[in-house]
């Protein structure tokens, strides 16, 4: 934990955990889906799964950068093949490019019971990342000042204004040194010491944001290039909500000042968010009991499902840690009853 964790914890809203309590539901969660649930699928079997956090994270971080495509349109556009609306090509461009980096990152997930690769993330795949997310929009809107050694996958040539909140990205030759160094932080991910995985994955991601290596794109390669560790380490992928801009930008310029947590925290809610809405309801079975998160719909809330249980509705087992768990089979036995209820 860095120094930073506490007096965030404390400003932190009525209701809402404090930041350590983020971290040990986390750590918890991910412990469960490894040692209960045999780890985090490979993409060959379970397909559906990484299909719909695939679709939300080309939605939101497109949207993230401007992108104005709508959910359904996204869905369209990927599911379908279809230009459904009326955008600009270059913007169904941009989320069909982000779309298959996010496809290839995905299928390199770690597979259960296997060590993490070495190298971790190599120079080659970087420059892979960014060819695929930019390559398709490139085509028909190149940032206007590219020169041809500048086109996706390479390095750029310019300097960069600026950022808001005064961050000066380096001068363009020291972007290769600074990329090197930038992989050996990366190389270190696996290794623990005395500061929560997040907050470590936090500074990297940082990071790379403040060498900026290519001309454009460096945000939603930033963020690919996150999931990519996230799943090397046998972690869900962190889908950073377009809801959440504001806050992810103001994250942003913190660890450019040295404070890693806000953008920690941002970043453990959402690999939790992915880890309880969409892998462990995969895996689990109808009779395997996991957290309540996990068992929500649009038919029953998770606030719902935790009240029902503390009043003795819903069949369900409190575990040390204070989490309630429960089935599917337990919830869908709850629903009817409900409905039962209601109907007299």
């Amino acid at each position: 934990m860095t120094g930073d964790a506490l007096p965030a914890a404390k400003a932190s809203r009525p209701g809402r955990p404090a930041r350590a309590a983020v971290y040990t539901r986390l750590d918890a969660g991910i412990a469960e889906l490894r040692q209960r649930l045999g780890g985090l699928p490979a993409p060959a079997d379970a397909m559906g799964i990484w299909d719909d956090i695939w679709i939300r994270d080309a939605h939101n971080s497109t949207a993230i950068e401007g992108n104005t495509l709508l959910r359904h349109q996204v869905d369209e556009l990927l599911h379908g093949g279809r230009a459904v609306g009326n955008h600009q090509l270059a913007e169904y461009l941009e989320v069909a490019g982000y779309a298959q980096a996010a496809s290839w990152v995905y299928e390199q997930a770690l597979d259960p019971g296997h060590e993490p690769p070495r190298p971790l993330l190599s120079l080659t795949e970087i420059r892979q990342v960014h060819r695929l997310t930019m390559g398709p929009v490139w085509e028909v809107a190149a940032h206007p000042h590219a020169t041809p050694q500048e086109a996706p996958g390479s390095f750029r040539e310019h300097d960069i204004a600026p950022f808001p909140g005064g961050m000066v990205p380096p001068s363009h030759p020291l972007v290769p040194a600074m990329m090197r160094d930038w992989l050996d932080e990366v190389e270190a991910l696996p290794v623990p010491d005395d500061r929560h995985v997040m907050e470590r994955l936090a500074g990297v991601h940082a990071g790379f944001e403040r060498v900026h290596p290519f001309l454009d794109g460096n945000g939603r390669t930033g963020r690919l290039l996150l999931n990519l560790l996230l799943v090397r380490l046998g972690c869900p992928p962190a889908v950073v909500q377009r809801r959440d801009r504001a806050k992810y930008l103001s994250a942003l310029r913190k660890a450019d000042a040295g404070s890693h947590g806000m953008l920690a925290e941002i970043i453990a809610r959402a690999v939790a968010d992915s880890l309880y809405r969409f892998v462990v309801p995969a895996l689990a079975g109808p009779s395997e009991l996991v957290p309540l998160a996990s068992l929500a719909s649009d038919e029953v809330s998770a606030v719902a499902l935790r009240n029902a249980a503390a009043r003795g509705r819903l069949r369900a087992v409190r575990g040390d840690d204070g989490q309630w768990r429960s089935s599917r089979s337990w919830v869908g036995d709850y629903v009817k009853s409900r409905q039962r209820r209601s109907s007299h």
